[in-house]
């Protein structure tokens, strides 16, 4: 286990248009960067839409009726929540406030809206990273949406116009913009946005700190003993 790397409560926000590949990219980041110690947990989303084919409650999404959606809201359960093609989502503040309470570091795939909305909050901005992924082409992605045969032919249209939207919000908003043109690249794009962040925790830099020393206790230790 490398000394780089602490839990410290850590937040990643990925965010890009349906079909950019996110959720790809996210599950092989966090099977990458788990054997160098860098341990990213998932946060599952609420949402009103219905399961599609193979999808699992509380693993794909916790799927829930519009009525305990809003009843969430009124309650201020969540984190961020956005109304995403036509359907409304959203990240529990229970569940990744009490993780990065507790020096948890958490990956959220959401839309930008709900990246904006925690902005907002200064406690959750200044621990965390927004990143965008980015299709390489416009035709790629409705390709990609197409390919994939999880939408009606009505929903790809909403999707490919809501696309445009989100492309336009990551100019002045999102530190890191990867273009998933090639997943390996991609892959290996997230992972160091995601190393690089963690190298600059407080977290880390008083590791380092507190390493550093310990390198002069040992060096005067040594000349001390005359070696």
């Amino acid at each position: 286990m490398s000394s780089n790397f602490h839990s410290d409560g850590t937040l990643f926000i990925v965010s890009g248009p349906s079909g950019a590949g996110k959720t790809t990219l996210i599950e092989r980041v966090r099977q990458q960067l788990e054997p160098i110690g860098i341990s990213l947990y998932f946060s599952v989303s609420h949402t009103t839409r219905k399961p599609r084919t193979g999808e699992v409650d509380g693993k794909s999404y916790h799927f829930v009726s519009q009525q305990q959606f809003q009843g969430m809201v009124e309650r201020g359960e969540f984190l961020e929540w956005a109304h995403v093609h036509e359907q409304r989502y959203g990240t529990s503040k229970g569940e990744v406030v009490g993780r990065l309470n507790r020096g948890e570091d958490v990956i959220l795939d959401i839309d930008y809206q709900g990246a904006r909305q925690i902005a907002e909050d200064p406690w959750l901005s200044e621990r965390s990273l927004n990143i965008f992924i980015f299709p390489p082409s416009f035709d790629v992605l409705e390709q990609r949406l197409r390919e994939r045969g999880l939408n009606t032919e009505e929903e790809i249209k909403t999707r490919l116009g809501k696309a445009i939207a989100e492309i336009d919000a990551y100019k002045d908003f999102y530190r890191y913009v990867i273009i998933n043109d090639d997943l390996n690249v991609a892959t290996e794009c997230l992972k160091g946005a995601v190393i690089a962040k963690k190298l600059q925790t407080k977290t880390a830099l008083e590791a380092i700190s507190a390493m550093a020393e310990r390198f002069k206790e040992e060096r005067n230790g040594k000349i001390a003993r005359g070696r």
